[in-house]
């Protein structure tokens, strides 16, 4: 694995942080980087079910399952692409046992939300027992009934961390990413998912992951990106009293799935408004 070394002393160090901003009462917010910081949050995360004697679950929401790793591939080498494998216990002990907890989550303890219909990895996942929704299933149930059925999966842990991978969303509404696909889904949807999501007090915090600013030279598509994460984090005012977040460097009838146009947004940006139309 490229850089194990500095990726298990920032992921110990940012377990540090998140440990200390969860203990005070505030909610953390994590904004990356790629998404091997999920490791610093899962082991936060591991290290508080030791103490509290009862499991905490992962929402691990992105457009790609993140689950290779030596068992099932012939290489490996970066540890982004490989995060759920890892907090998982799959790979090199350097990285899946931190401080001696391996696993810092359960396969059972993870519902894996946005990944395309045909993901590599989908059989290894099923096989591992990992919960998870495709988009053509998340479109189908809804993304806030979809939210509701993932934190009942999660029904027996003590809370749960939320993992967002920008590239969950559509190509077409976010372009701006290291690996940026079709068949995703829309920045609305995400809003209802994270909303259902945050507006639980067992949910202890959120990471953001693999917006890459170079590929959004006039900030248009930041700007989409920060509104909705507002406008998500809005539901913490809704939910249990909890602090203001901290930056770390009978449900209703939900509307049809927007409808997402197919051009790349980097030759032609209508950016979100185009997306939220139905």
């Amino acid at each position: 694995m490229c850089h194990a070394e500095a990726i298990g002393h920032y992921s110990r160090r940012l377990a540090d942080r998140i440990s200390a901003i969860v203990d005070a009462g505030e909610f953390p917010v994590v904004l990356g980087g790629d998404c091997s910081v999920t490791l610093g949050s899962a082991l936060a995360m591991r290290r508080r079910a030791i103490v509290d004697e009862l499991p905490y679950g992962l929402v691990y929401i992105d457009g790609h399952s993140d689950f290779r790793h030596p068992g099932n591939t012939p290489y490996v080498g970066a540890a982004a692409g490989e995060v759920l494998a890892l907090v998982t216990g799959r790979g090199q002990p350097d990285l899946t046992d931190l401080e001696g907890l391996r696993p810092y989550v359960r396969d059972h303890d993870i519902v894996l939300l946005g990944i395309r219909q045909h993901d590599d990895y989908r059989l290894d996942l099923q096989a591992a027992g990992i919960t998870m929704r495709a988009v053509p299933q998340l479109r189908a149930e809804g993304a806030g009934r979809t939210a509701g059925w993932a934190r009942e999966q999660l029904s027996d842990c003590l809370g749960y961390w939320v993992h967002v991978d920008v590239d969950v969303l559509d190509r077409a509404v976010m372009p701006a990413v290291d690996a940026p696909d079709p068949g995703g889904i829309a920045y609305p949807e995400l809003e209802n998912l994270l909303r259902g999501l945050l507006a639980n007090p067992g949910c202890l915090g959120l990471d953001l992951t693999v917006f890459d600013p170079d590929f959004d030279v006039d900030g248009a598509y930041a700007k989409d990106l920060v509104g909705t994460l507002v406008t998500s984090l809005s539901a913490l005012w809704t939910a249990s009293p909890v602090a203001p977040p901290v930056v770390v460097e009978e449900e209703e009838e939900e509307p049809p799935a927007p409808v997402i146009p197919v051009q790349s947004k980097r030759s032609s940006r209508s950016r979100r408004s185009p997306a939220a139309t139905t």
